[in-house]
């Protein structure tokens, strides 16, 4: 399944904003360079869903902050709910 992300890099942690106009807001940690940001985004979006980080991968938007993630083993009603139910237990 797939997911529309955007991507805050260099904030000061991560966290999973809110969900609007079907796009997941994600703010990371980690600075934009040498691939860093992308690397933290894989390892907090596994976390969230509960998947191994081989599961999670950039299908498009590499160095874009507009990202497409590819999430394997999950559907997207199930990526959709462990989402939403991570933002609201903040």
């Amino acid at each position: 399944m797939i997911i529309s992300v955007r991507l805050h890099p260099n904030a000061t942690k991560n966290e999973l904003v809110g969900f609007s106009d079907g796009v997941w807001v994600v703010k990371i940690s980690a600075p934009p360079v040498k691939g860093k940001a992308n690397k933290e985004l894989i390892s907090f979006l596994s976390k969230v869903l509960g998947v191994g980080k081989s599961s999670v991968s950039i299908a498009q938007g590499h160095t874009s902050r507009s990202k497409l993630i590819a999430v394997d083993g999950l559907s997207q009603q199930e990526i959709m709910k462990r989402l939403s139910s991570f933002v609201s237990s903040r």
